[in-house]
């Protein structure tokens, strides 16, 4: 299963320190990999890596996967779970060469992709942005089945030079069929599969709102998961999936319907995810500097805390900047530096020693909102930023846990 889409926006925190800042001083510090398991290597300049469910999965494959090959080749013995192995590696090395096809469409549109991971149930590749036109959406989404549909090809026209039959003739005509069944769910047209981004597409591109057709395809993903919670087993035990008629109950009938509830599940969640990161993408334009900027007093580097924030507070402020001779920004104090200072202490305490000192990314054009503005916070990790006009004047200080709020209000809104 494939449900990649843009998954890189910067997450609420819980309390006031931000994301990529040291919470004992809030200085920047390096942002850290992507993690989520084991990396395995950077095809394309992206992180690949495998997460701690999919052992899980590969030990269900193999379990599996030898039953069935005890059963066609019985000479094999144990060694046919090393078969069985080699098989579920196969098939999740065909999963990356379907995540991979997404990224190389992305970044061919020049849309970051922070990372691929090998899951339960398939992989995710993680882009960051989202297509900006419907037509760029469904080649991205297209390209994931299309990959899978030639290598289910490939493995057809190897089965002409193996003899079947035999571990290679077995091998390759599982590879086969599992990269069809690949091809085939990701193309059902429901989020958050393939099938559903290019519904998506679709949608936007009649009636030109990406939101309609977010809603639309979120809608038939949840759908999808009813009819796979229901349908998936009776057609087990129907024999409609090649096998035979079941009665209802025993283990295989457990285990069946576990499938379906899982796979039900992922769908159901990642469709309401679409909707839910959808909604919230069209109220990133209410997150503008301008307005959720602190107005801020300058102060020169040698005054005391104390009379700082005597004049912050006469002037109806909430923020301090620290500037040169010449009225030059030179850094912004840290709120959370000015808390962790005995009230006692402030007139004998220097703002300078409280400052962060301004880099050329934290300077905050007030124009600047939406994706654009959490884009920039992302690029340079810092709790407060110099908010300023086109003119170079200082407009005031933006505080990340004002954003962060402004998310969580965002996230609470009807529909989100």
């Amino acid at each position: 299963m494939d449900d990649s889409g843009d998954s890189g926006r910067p997450q609420p925190g819980a309390g006031g320190t931000a994301p990529g800042t040291d919470p004992d001083n809030g200085k920047p510090k390096r942002p850290a990999e992507p993690g989520g398991g084991l990396l395995m290597g950077r095809p394309f300049g992206v992180p690949v890596y495998v997460a701690p469910s999919w052992f899980v999965v590969a030990a269900l494959i193999t379990w599996v996967f030898g039953g069935q090959l005890d059963r066609v080749l019985p000479e094999l013995g144990a060694a046919r779970y090393l078969v069985a192995l080699f098989f579920a590696i196969a098939f999740y090395a065909s999963v990356l060469v379907h995540e991979l096809a997404h990224t190389v469409a992305a970044l061919r549109y020049k849309l970051p992709v922070r990372r691929i991971q090998l899951q339960f149930f398939g992989g995710v590749s993680e882009i960051e942005k989202e297509s900006e036109t419907p037509g760029r959406e469904f080649v991205l989404a297209f390209v994931g089945p299309l990959l899978s549909l030639l290598l289910g090809g490939v493995f057809y026209g190897a089965m002409q030079f193996v003899e079947p039959g035999t571990v290679p003739g077995v091998l390759v005509a599982g590879l086969m069929i599992s990269n069809l069944i690949v091809a085939a769910f990701n193309l059902l047209p429901g989020l958050p599969l393939d099938g559903g981004r290019m519904l998506r597409a679709v949608v936007w591109k009649i009636t030109g709102k990406p939101m309609s057709g977010t809603i639309a395809a979120a809608w038939v993903g949840r759908g999808l998961a009813v009819v796979v919670l229901v349908g998936l087993p009776l057609l087990t035990h129907t024999g409609a999936l090649g096998g035979t008629a079941q009665d209802i109950g025993g283990v295989e009938t457990v285990m069946d319907a576990l499938l379906a509830a899982i796979l039900a599940g992922i769908i159901w969640t990642g469709a309401g995810n679409s909707l839910r990161m959808a909604r919230l993408r069209e109220h990133l334009p209410d997150l503008r500097a301008r307005t959720l900027t602190r107005r801020a007093v300058p102060v020169e580097s040698a005054t005391p805390l104390s009379e700082a924030l005597r004049r912050a507070n006469e002037a109806g402020a909430r923020a301090l900047v620290v500037v040169d001779g010449q009225g030059n920004p030179k850094g912004v104090v840290r709120e959370a530096a000015i808390v962790g200072v005995p009230e006692h202490r402030r007139p004998w305490v220097a703002v300078s020693g409280l400052a962060q000192d301004l880099t050329d990314g934290m300077r905050i054009p007030a124009e600047l909102a939406g994706e654009a503005l959490l884009d920039r916070l992302k690029a340079t990790p810092a709790t407060e930023y110099l908010v300023v006009e086109e003119t170079g004047e200082i407009y005031g200080v933006l505080s990340t846990a004002d954003v962060e709020r402004a998310f969580v209000k965002a996230m609470a809104r009807p529909g989100a």
